[in-house]
C-alpha cells in the first residue's frame, strides 16, 4: 500500500515538472520574439484594419498608391478640411503632374464652347454665365481614367458607377463661370442616377492669376484662408480655392440629411493671367447609366 503511494507522488511530480518546463520553454520564447520586435528584425502584418477609422488621409493616401500611376514616386498627398457648410475638402496632388498632362491632350481635339443644362428639357445650351470650352471623356475609356475613377470613388466613398464622365474644361483668359448650384432643381435632369450629390473638381494646371473656385454662400471666414493675398478680386466675395495643378476640390451638393445644400453655390472666377484647365466628375444618388 505504502509502496502504491509512493509511486503515485512520483509520478505526480515528474508531471508538474513537464509542464513548468513547457511554462518556462513558452516565456523564453515570448521574451525572444519581444526583443527581435523592439530592435526590428521581424514585424506583424497589417492589414486595412491598422487605419483608424477617423484617418482619412491614411486610408486615402493607401488606396491612391495601391492604383496603377503614371509615375512611381508621387509628391506628398494629404486631405485639408476647407468647409464644413458647404462640406468641403482639398485633396492635395490627388493627381500626378502626368496625368494631368495626359487628361489635357486626350481632351484638346475634342474641346468644343462649354454649355449648361437647360431644366426644361435636359438637354445642353450655350449659356453668357458659362464661357469655357469643353468635352467629356466616357467613363471608363482607359486604364489611366480607370485609374483615376477609382481614386475619386476612394477618395468620396461613393461607386464608381454613380458619377458621370469625366468632364474636361479650358478656360482663357477672361473666361468665367458664374455661381451655379450641381444639383437639379427639375425631375427630368434627376430620372438617370437620381440627384446630384457631390463634385470633385480636379485642377489640371496652375493658373498665374485668377481662375480661383468661389463659394460666395459658404458659411465661414472667406479671410481664413492662408492664400488670402493671392486671390483675385472675385474670389475674395466667397470662400476660394486657387486652382493648383494635381489638387481635386471635394464638395457637397446634398446635406448628410439628404436636403439640398444652398451653400454648396459656386463658380469659377475669370482667369486674369495665363490658362486653366480642370476636369469635374459629378456623382448621383444612385447608379448613372451612361
Amino acid at each position: 500500500m505504502a509502496k502504491g503511494k509512493h509511486t503515485h507522488t512520483r509520478a505526480q511530480g515528474k508531471k508538474w515538472s513537464t509542464f513548468s518546463l513547457v511554462l518556462w520553454a513558452l516565456f523564453f520564447l515570448t521574451l525572444i520574439l519581444v526583443v527581435l520586435l523592439a530592435l526590428g528584425i521581424v514585424y506583424l502584418p497589417t492589414t486595412d484594419d491598422d487605419f483608424p477609422t477617423t484617418d482619412l488621409s491614411a486610408f486615402r493616401r493607401k488606396t491612391s498608391q495601391s492604383a496603377e500611376s503614371l509615375v512611381e514616386n508621387p509628391p506628398e498627398q494629404w486631405t485639408e478640411i476647407l468647409s464644413w457648410e458647404p462640406r468641403a475638402f482639398i485633396y492635395h496632388n490627388f493627381l500626378s503632374k502626368e496625368e494631368c498632362e495626359y487628361l489635357i491632350e486626350l481632351a484638346k481635339p475634342q474641346m468644343v464652347k462649354s454649355s449648361v443644362v437647360d431644366s426644361k428639357t435636359g438637354k445642353s445650351t450655350e449659356s453668357r454665365v458659362r464661357t469655357s470650352s469643353g468635352m467629356f471623356l466616357k467613363r471608363g475609356k482607359d486604364k489611366i481614367v480607370q485609374n483615376i475613377e477609382k481614386r475619386i470613388a476612394d477618395f468620396t466613398f461613393i461607386p464608381e458607377e454613380n458619377g458621370e464622365g469625366l468632364q474636361i474644361l479650358h478656360y482663357e483668359v477672361g473666361q468665367k463661370y458664374e455661381p451655379h448650384y450641381d444639383y437639379f432643381l427639375d425631375e427630368f435632369n434627376t430620372k438617370n442616377g437620381g440627384q446630384r450629390i457631390a463634385t470633385v473638381l480636379m485642377y489640371l494646371s496652375d493658373v498665374e492669376e485668377g481662375g480661383e473656385t468661389v463659394f460666395p454662400a459658404a458659411n465661414a471666414n472667406f479671410s481664413s484662408v492662408p492664400w488670402w493675398n493671392d486671390l483675385s478680386q472675385c474670389a475674395r466675395k466667397g470662400l476660394s480655392v486657387k486652382p493648383k495643378m494635381g489638387d481635386a476640390l471635394l464638395f457637397w451638393s446634398m446635406r448628410p440629411d439628404a436636403t439640398l445644400d444652398p451653400s454648396s453655390l459656386h463658380g469659377g472666377c475669370p482667369v486674369i493671367k495665363g490658362n486653366k484647365w480642370s476636369s469635374t466628375k459629378w456623382m448621383h444618388l444612385r447608379e448613372y447609366k451612361v
